[in-house]
């Protein structure tokens, strides 16, 4: 009786510990990113005005002068959408054949998300390197689009891969239930998993076009940098990320605020296109689950 008295006394001190560290975890994750966000938006939005959103960079933008950052704006957007777009064209289509069809195929689905979770992992900058590389072999110059082929190599692995989580939840049963009744694989794929897995399909979108939006690295050798907004693929093209990085190394204390300025403005645009979608993926899966 005394060692099973003792056996209950160490399982629930071991289960209050461990609920204290969680909460410990979870309160101290919540206060980082509320500390990253207050301080971009205390130092960035005293220094954001309508002409910096709205203007491009005039002669000596970067050295305190008049302009602003909508060249980098537009740049982003471009790169973000091109790129999240034709990672999705080419990526969904794989996470939803290995949940179909590579089901029963356990080793090779295995390796294939191993070879995946490696390129997930990879630094970015080795992709912008080997776009580099590529580009000096075809003798190609920075451009938009070379900027947008980059960084869909780069958020490939990781749209695959969220997706691939959410579409492993669908119940196996239902997959059998529709085979059953003579529908097809791709069938049943494209109109009866897409639409009960919406929402992990709406969490890979997401998360990929976070990392194209504010990813540097990859697009430092292959966007390039300029003052316009681009006309046509073949033009460089301006992002935020290196609208920051240029503006912060300034030694001109005008142009550090505006590197804040331009970081809000950035972090703005990814809170609102994260509610939005949170809140369009949550009816929608409302109205699966009801349906």
């Amino acid at each position: 009786m005394q060692k099973t008295a003792i056996r209950k006394a160490l399982r629930k001190t071991e289960a209050t510990g461990a609920h204290l560290l969680m909460r410990l975890a979870t309160v101290i994750v919540i206060l980082l990113l509320t500390c990253i966000i207050v301080t971009i938006l205390r130092h960035g939005l005293p220094a954001l005005t309508w002409e910096m959103i709205s203007q491009t960079p005039k002669g000596g933008f970067y050295f305190g002068q008049e302009g602003g950052i909508l060249n980098a704006i537009i740049g982003s957007l471009y790169l973000a959408v091109g790129s999240t777009v034709l990672a999705f064209v080419t990526g969904y289509p794989v996470a939803l054949y290995l949940n179909t069809t590579m089901r029963s195929h356990k080793k090779a689905t295995q390796t294939f998300r191993f070879v995946l979770d490696i390129l997930w992992g990879i630094p970015s900058i080795v992709y912008g390197a080997f776009g580099f590389t590529v580009m000096v072999v075809l003798h190609q110059r920075a451009s938009l689009l070379a900027g947008i082929v980059v960084v869909t190599l780069f958020v490939l692995p990781i749209m695959i891969r969220a997706i691939d989580e959410g579409l492993q939840h669908c119940p196996v049963g239902l997959q059998e239930a529709s085979l059953s009744l003579g529908m097809t694989n791709t069938a049943f794929a494209f109109r009866i998993m897409t639409k009960q897995c919406f929402p992990a399909i709406v969490t890979g979108v997401l998360l990929s076009f976070g990392r194209a939006i504010g990813d540097a690295a990859s697009v430092l050798f292959t966007a390039g940098f300029t003052d316009f907004i681009p006309r046509s693929l073949g033009e460089p093209t301006a992002t935020l990320p290196l609208a920051i990085f240029f503006q912060l190394t300034s030694p001109i204390e005008e142009v550090q605020q505006r590197a804040y300025a331009s970081a809000a403005v950035l972090t703005i645009i990814i809170l609102i296109i994260s509610i939005m979608t949170r809140t369009g993926s949550r009816r929608f899966n409302g109205k699966t689950i009801h349906e």
